[in-house]
């Protein structure tokens, strides 16, 4: 079929099953302009091996409405400088399920635009292993809105670099579920500017052992406040080097059922100067 002879409009009206039979040749030959005027239904009925054909000029050349029609095998088959060549607008058109395709290289490819064009329901959709995929400057360049919408599964699987890249915005709006959901290997790799941006709802999330794993300096870092919202359960994480690193307004800003809950060894711990700021 003489495809290049063929208007936009004559391309857009080929039936499905016309699309479906055509070759890596036949793709080849296509415009950008005729790449441009494919459906969705017709994107969809494309080869994962004439996907993997698309130039990068063609694969930039998809309407949104085409691209919202690729299959999680079609973007599974695209080459990386083809993903690389696409608009920050085609790739927040994407489904849920076509991103699902995307392997992990692919991912770890995605320019820091691309990233941020993807929306909350497509940040949450990312299995594990993508999420685990980014690089720490990817991580870095995520919206507040993208790392609120983060499910504690995916939370659960950033690496400690990740983490640590998260920006104090970043860490201001995980909730509790979410810092609950950070590993102990996270929590102790936390600098003391991330740990005094956490939220008084977020830190409420922590557990004792998060508590214990955050190291004397991040522990000093928290805010009077912080230290308020903590659970005495959580208190309880803490150990004797950082109960007795803890400042005297960090002291006074612990409550009744705080200081209840405290054990013997960590009341111990404290210095006369602290127990003297007790209320």
């Amino acid at each position: 079929m003489a495809l290049s002879n063929l208007t936009t409009k004559q391309i857009a009206g080929l039936p499905t099953s016309i699309i479906a039979g055509l070759t890596t040749a036949d793709i080849a030959a296509l415009t950008t302009a005729q790449i441009g005027a494919l459906t969705s239904a017709q994107v969809a009925a494309l080869t994962t091996a004439d996907v993997a054909a698309l130039t990068t000029a063609q694969a930039a050349a998809l309407s949104t409405k085409g691209v919202a029609g690729l299959g999680s095998a079609q973007i599974g088959a695209l080459t990386s400088s083809a993903l690389g060549a696409m608009t920050s607008g085609q790739l927040a058109a994407l489904t849920t399920r076509a991103l699902a395709g995307m392997t992990t290289a692919e991912v770890a490819g995605l320019t820091t635009g691309q990233l941020t064009a993807l929306t909350s329901a497509q940040v949450a959709a990312l299995s594990t292993g993508q999420i685990a995929a980014l690089t720490s400057t990817q991580i870095g360049a995520m919206t507040t809105g993208q790392v609120k919408a983060l499910t504690t599964a995916q939370i659960g699987a950033l690496t400690t670099g990740q983490a640590v890249a998260l920006t104090t915005a970043d860490v201001a709006v995980l909730g509790s579920a979410q810092v609950a959901a950070l590993t102990t290997t996270d929590m102790a790799a936390l600098t003391s500017t991330q740990t005094p941006a956490f939220s008084t709802a977020g830190i409420g999330g922590l557990t004792s052992a998060q508590v214990a794993a955050l190291g004397t300096s991040a522990v000093g870092a928290l805010t009077s406040a912080q230290i308020a919202a903590l659970k005495p359960a959580a208190l309880a994480g803490l150990t004797t080097a950082e109960m007795a690193a803890l400042t005297t307004g960090q002291v006074v800003a612990l409550t009744s059922a705080q200081v209840a809950g405290l054990s013997t060894g960590q009341i111990a711990a404290l210095t006369s100067t602290q127990i003297g700021a007790m209320t």
